[in-house]
């Protein structure tokens, strides 16, 4: 699935951020120290929501449940100007019981719908690892996890090109994910994309 050109420009800059506050001069962790700093100054960040949504939407890493991928799939294709309004998206999205009290502060504000559809897919962005996406700096990492077979396994077919199950079972996925995604689009009042 393809992702639009605001969630791309946004992805990175995202991560970043969280890279930013994972750890101090010293390489200690303090994520969650930041994040908590972050947090108490949330009256101050959401003057940023529209300007700089990944920045203020790093207060909800952590915090977000995400119970239909297939709906979160198909909001990274959508330009920053076509979300479904927020409520619909509470059966796909769930928020902790913490970052709901944050939410509600943030839902009072103009943009404030059209944020938390960005903080939540973002952090959806964040934690997905993409099938589609091969990140070279991640190669070191991979080899260092131990191997449980589902991964790399191949299969030689006989007419001489590799197999990777797994990537024909996520080209399969996808599939289904488009699928559910158009019709809780449709259902919503958007046009299908095709």
């Amino acid at each position: 699935m393809s992702m639009s050109a605001f969630f791309r420009a946004l992805h990175n800059a995202y991560q970043a951020e969280i890279d930013d506050l994972t750890s101090d001069s010293e390489g200690k962790d303090v994520l969650r120290q930041r994040l908590q700093e972050k947090r108490s100054q949330l009256a101050f960040l959401s003057q940023m929501m529209e300007t700089a949504p990944e920045m203020v939407a790093v207060v909800f890493h952590g915090g977000f449940q995400f119970k239909v991928p297939a709906v979160m799939e198909q909001l990274l294709t959508l330009e920053s100007d076509e979300f479904p309004d927020w409520d619909s998206l509470a059966d796909a999205i769930q928020l902790t019981p913490w970052a709901s009290k944050l939410a509600d502060v943030l839902l009072k504000e103009p943009m404030g719908d059209w944020f938390m559809t960005v903080a939540a897919t973002l952090e959806y962005l964040y934690q997905r690892p993409s099938p589609h996406q091969h990140d070279p700096a991640n190669d070191e990492e991979q080899d260092d996890l131990p191997d449980h077979g589902s991964r790399s396994q191949t299969r030689h077919l006989d007419h001489g090109h590799d197999f990777d199950a797994d990537d024909d079972h996520a080209q399969k996925t996808d599939q289904e994910h488009d699928d559910d995604s158009g019709d809780w689009l449709e259902g919503q009042g958007f046009d299908r994309k095709e």
